[in-house]
């Protein structure tokens, strides 16, 4: 039997328009963790060769944020929105510790190092009243 795309046209009806945005999206601390992680890429990009395993790990804490506030938002029951968003905190404040190591190491700029940790400060703050 040939496929149909009448059969799919209910479906299709449903599909999201351009310019939708998923709820999380609308949220300040995703957007604020969203802002970190393209700092945090630049900054991962600019750490010298011998340095790797702090950009690589910069990377991931800096991109688990935004995922984990996106996933704890989709989450049904206030304990495991509550986990997620304090899975994010916690990346957060790896990243702060991974910036404070930069800037020991004389390997960061230091309006990146201000204004990463400021976002951090910013996106910690909003996960803690979220939980609260």
């Amino acid at each position: 039997m040939p496929f149909s795309l009448t059969l799919l046209s209910p479906l299709l009806l449903c599909w999201p328009m351009e310019g939708s945005r998923l709820h999380h999206e609308q949220l300040d601390a995703y957007k604020v963790a969203i802002e970190f992680l393209a700092r945090a890429i630049r900054i991962s990009e600019a750490i010298p060769r011998g340095h790797g395993p702090l950009a690589e790990q910069l990377r991931r804490a800096s991109v688990s944020i935004p995922l984990n506030i996106a996933e704890g938002y989709g989450k049904r029951t206030f304990a495991d929105r509550s986990r997620f968003y304090d899975i994010a905190r916690g990346s957060a404040h790896e990243c702060g510790a991974i910036i404070d190591v930069l800037k020991v190491l004389g390997l960061i700029a230091e309006e990146d190092f201000s204004r990463g940790k400021n976002l951090l400060y910013r996106t910690v703050s909003m996960l803690v009243r979220m939980v609260a």
